[in-house]
């Protein structure tokens, strides 16, 4: 199991530029996580698809229930006691910190495009271009 960032998972629903590389990082590893923020966050991705007329409502509310099928076992509440240490020793935002924090809890790496993240946790943190060839 690894934890995604919702860039990734918008990534794998969303024509993005990482788009397949999130598609072999599933083949590869189809057990994602991540905290319950993720699916406000898609949310929002969503809606600015939808503002920018990239997808249609429809779409949007069948790529989201597809997304929170695929995450539908695998969401967690990060408790503050835990996140905390992470804001404290980085610039990253809560945010960011709670899919850190989930990847530490569960002594996994967290899988994501945010190079700051990456930068203030390289030993949790790691690029899915990263993940793949180190799983190779």
């Amino acid at each position: 199991m690894i934890v995604v960032d919702t860039n990734v998972i918008a990534a794998f629903y969303l024509p993005t530029t990482y788009s397949n590389k999130a598609s072999e990082l599933y083949k590869h590893e189809p057990a994602w996580a991540s905290p319950l923020l993720w699916k406000s966050e898609f949310r929002n991705v969503l809606a600015l698809y939808m503002r920018k007329k990239l997808v249609s409502l429809e779409q949007a509310i069948q790529i989201q229930e597809a997304a929170e099928l695929l995450m539908k076992e695998s969401e967690f509440d990060i408790p503050s006691s835990q996140l905390f240490p992470f804001i404290k020793t980085s610039p990253c935002s809560a945010y960011d910190c709670e899919f850190v924090a989930l990847a530490d809890q569960l002594h996994t790496r967290l899988v994501t495009q945010d190079k700051q993240v990456i930068k203030a946790f390289p030993k949790i943190a790691i690029s899915i271009s990263g993940f793949l060839l180190s799983a190779t």
